[in-house]
């Protein structure tokens, strides 16, 4: 297959792996992108050093093209995206904040950069510094969009002339062929390449998923402060019902600042004297970061919260992310073959 994100990111298949933490390691990224694909690091949960030696791992693992997520509102994202760009990644996904100055210095060594927008006023501001779009819709796992895949990626194609990569909801080559249609020129897979066997997510989860239907999600503003699609299920009902809560998020702001090499007093100062909407919205994502991590690592989703898309019900199989990636393409064919027969 050829679209303008194969060709911009040399690849073979216009299929990229989303950048979820604990998930998108160095091992699923080179599956990915050595199955053809592009695989997306996840530095959010990550140290300067831990981003450093992930970027070194996966070039140990691949010698195709792959990229990195900086979410911009995380602490120490800033320090993170430096790391990329002194490691001259080549494909930067930039995501909640505007990423102008880390773009061009990422031009500058010939890199590329993916912004991720859930909206169409943001398409058109991300356009001026990225190369692609990714267009995150209401289906999708974790931070999605409030407008769904098939009314959204067609009005931000028609809007911006980049090139449109399509999230939330993707699962098979339909799902593909769909996309396509609506102007995209690409998907990316999260649930669907968190359920395979390369996947590091702990296997009760995976077995756990499989018998999820489409239905068995929730979109809600009271687990991480964000807009955010998981799992229904024990932990994720006391997270909504709990909604925010501040003692909580002192105790696991203290693992967060160890986990990304900060010294604790600094991290609360600097987010105190950021003002209150912003501690509000980083005790939510306190608390949220150590309950996607008991439920990914340790697969307790009475205690943890699994983000999971509403494509969940679409998945029946655990295959390996190469087995993904050729079932799509294949199965892309057939959906040609069904709308060649419908038009003709």
């Amino acid at each position: 297959m050829k679209t303008r994100i194969t060709e911009l990111f040399g690849i073979r298949h216009p299929i990229l792996l989303s950048g979820m933490s604990w998930i998108s390691v160095p091992e699923m990224v080179a599956a990915v992108s050595n199955a053809g694909g592009l695989g997306i690091l996840a530095t959010g949960v990550y140290s300067t050093t831990q981003t450093r030696a992930a970027v070194r791992r996966i070039r140990e693992l691949t010698d195709k093209p792959f990229a990195a997520n900086v979410t911009l509102y995380f602490p120490g994202a800033h320090e993170n995206a430096r790391v990329l760009l002194e490691e001259k990644v080549p494909v930067i996904n930039i995501s909640m904040g505007k990423g102008d100055k880390i773009a061009a210095e990422c031009h500058a060594y010939g890199g590329k950069v993916i912004g991720t927008v859930v909206n169409v006023k943001h398409a058109k501001a991300a356009e001026a510094w990225a190369d692609a779009l990714l267009v995150t819709g209401h289906e999708a796992a974790a931070h999605g969009g409030d407008v769904t895949t098939l009314v959204l990626v067609p009005a931000i194609a028609d809007a911006v002339k980049i090139p449109v990569i399509a999230a939330g909801g993707f699962a098979d080559g339909r799902g593909l062929a769909a996309a396509l249609a609506l102007g995209a020129e690409g998907i990316a897979l999260g649930t669907r390449l968190m359920m395979t066997q390369d996947s590091p997510i702990n296997g009760a989860c995976k077995a756990l998923a499989l018998d999820k239907g489409i239905a068995d999600t929730v979109y809600t503003t009271r687990f991480d402060g964000q807009p955010c699609r998981i799992l229904v299920s024990k932990g994720s009902k006391k997270a909504i019902r709990r909604g925010l809560d501040l003692p909580r998020a002192f105790v696991n702001s203290r693992q967060i600042a160890k986990m990304m090499g900060m010294p604790w007093g600094k991290l609360a100062i600097g987010v105190t004297a950021s003002g209150w909407k912003n501690v509000k919205q980083l005790s939510f994502l306190a608390n949220a970061f150590k309950a996607f991590q008991v439920s990914t690592l340790e697969g307790d989703v009475d205690k943890g919260v699994l983000p999971l898309g509403q494509v969940v019900g679409l998945i029946h199989d655990l295959p390996t992310v190469a087995e993904v990636l050729d079932r799509i393409v294949h199965e892309v064919e057939g959906a040609r073959d069904r709308l060649d027969a419908a038009l003709s």
